[in-house]
């Protein structure tokens, strides 16, 4: 039977998680197990590194979504969002007397209690603003709990209970995804994550898969900052974006507006190439209220920051404590992440995949690198970013970099031929507005192909949300072949 409410079933000792191996789901059952419980989990595609996480913290995984995996009758099953409800193993917990929740529910109801949760949402920068915050709070020695849609460099896990001293405030950071729950509860799961200070950073349309259109996005914002208590509640919001402006007129707590021109404002003082690191001002009614720096690089990260020391000062940090902490910040995998350098060639691994993710992240590492030659490869895998729905939006996306190398659409062959992403037609767009473009369609081919063309002091931007067929190893291995032995890369 589906868990109803925030009450957690009693006894409560053994907790099984369908579709362990997710970085959340694996995360959240490292909590459990920190907390006493034994967890047992089932996934498909079993591997490294979370299978060698799961198997370090003693956690038994079973190999596909079978109705015998819940022979050991646990006390409750946790069913992650990638469940679907004609699996075997969904039919036969949806026919059985078991207890059974979502992910944000449990969260909510074994984490979230107690402490006074910073909900970070936004089509754009949650992860960022996530991690920068945990780590803020965690430098200045609060503790916090934290669920964060990355892994940042600072921290041992994506997840973790608070661990506040008594005596300290009990924070709990979480990254408010704006994707469906589950298979059995269709809303948001940021719905879930009971904001009392949360940051807004962007409305956009994504997740053509559950969203018609940009007023149903728009909605499901609406119902988060509806959440948000007028006592003691607080909404950080971008206040340059006019939809986020539209969302926040629902709001019934203090708005802490941030942008140009804004209560909360900031400017980039200096960007350092060699370093890979910017220094900022942040103003607050017009005034220095901190500088700071960071190695967080771009204008859309100057207002990530913003928003991180609008919401941290409202939580009583000083810009003192938030100055150490940003000075010791190294960052978060897959948001500028630099894997290598070989040959001189810069190879950058970002999650980027939205059109407007693109565009700010060619900007942002054009400021960092300068005049390098900029490369973005781009592999078109997200429920949007396959479909058509932003075909053109693409087209101009890429206008700072010197050459686009697009893949195939993951997954292409699920959508008719009218609703899906045309590589080819986005390499004719932007050859027609002057940038050099290549269709190569799989990733062994692309490491081939930017390997033999690229130069020593190139960057090598690869843009995808998934694991574009692990290039990320490919193409610094294909590029250390040529410039380190001089080898084929093609061999």
């Amino acid at each position: 039977m589906p868990l109803l409410g925030d009450t957690l079933p009693s006894p409560l000792h053994t907790v099984h998680i369908m579709g362990i191996c997710g970085t959340a789901m694996g995360a959240l059952a490292a909590m459990l197990k920190d907390a006493g419980y034994t967890v047992t989990g089932s996934d498909t595609g079993i591997y490294p590194p979370m299978s060698d996480v799961l198997a370090g913290l003693g956690i038994r995984v079973m190999e596909g979504f079978k109705a015998t995996n819940l022979d050991h009758r646990p006390d409750l099953v946790v069913v992650g969002n990638v469940v679907r409800g004609v699996y075997e193993e969904a039919r036969a917990l949806v026919a059985s007397d078991l207890t059974w929740c979502s992910f944000p529910q449990l969260l909510g109801a074994c984490f979230l209690e107690g402490t006074r949760p910073l909900v970070v949402a936004g089509t754009h920068g949650k992860t960022t603003v996530t991690a920068i915050c945990t780590w803020l709070l965690e430098s200045a020695g609060r503790a916090p709990g934290y669920l964060v849609g990355g892994v940042p460099a600072n921290l041992d896990r994506t997840a973790r209970a608070c661990r506040a001293a008594p005596g300290v405030p009990r924070h709990f950071v979480v990254e408010g995804d704006e994707y469906d729950t589950a298979f059995f509860d269709k809303r948001p799961k940021f719905l879930h994550y009971r904001p009392q200070t949360a940051i807004v950073t962007s409305v956009e349309f994504d997740h053509a898969d559950i969203y018609r259109d940009l007023d149903h996005v728009k909605s499901a914002f609406g119902a988060f900052v509806e959440l948000i208590p007028p006592e003691g509640g607080c909404l950080v919001a971008s206040w340059a974006d006019p939809e986020v402006r539209e969302v926040v007129g629902q709001a019934r707590c203090e708005v802490r507006r941030y942008g140009p021109d804004c209560p909360w404002d900031g400017r980039i003082l200096e960007v350092d190439p060699h370093a890979g690191t910017m220094r900022f001002e942040v103003l607050h009614a017009g005034h220095p209220y901190g500088t700071f720096t960071s190695c967080m690089v771009g204008t859309h990260n100057l207002w990530n920051q913003v928003a991180a020391v609008a919401a941290l000062d409202r939580e009583g940090l000083t810009p003192a404590q938030m100055a150490e902490g940003f000075a010791r910040f190294r960052g978060i995998r897959r948001r500028q992440e630099l894997i290598g350098e070989p040959g001189g060639v810069a190879v950058i691994d970002d999650f980027a995949h939205h059109p407007t993710a693109v565009r700010v992240t060619l900007d942002a590492l054009k400021m960092r690198f300068g005049g390098r030659r900029l490369w973005a490869v781009f592999e078109p895998r997200s429920n949007t970013s396959r479909r058509a729905v932003f075909q053109q939006a693409y087209a101009e996306a890429f206008d700072r970099a010197d050459v686009v190398v697009v893949a195939d659409p993951g997954r292409a062959d699920v959508l008719p031929d009218e609703e899906r992403f045309h590589p080819e037609a986005l390499v004719q767009a932007l050859l027609g507005r002057g940038i050099e473009a290549h269709h190569v369609p799989t990733p062994a081919e692309i490491a081939v192909t930017v390997s033999a063309n690229a130069m020593p002091g190139d960057v090598v931007a690869l843009l995808s949300n998934g694991g574009f067929g692990g290039l990320r190893a490919l193409l610094p291995e294909a590029l250390a072949r040529r410039f380190e032995t001089g080898a084929d890369p093609s061999r």
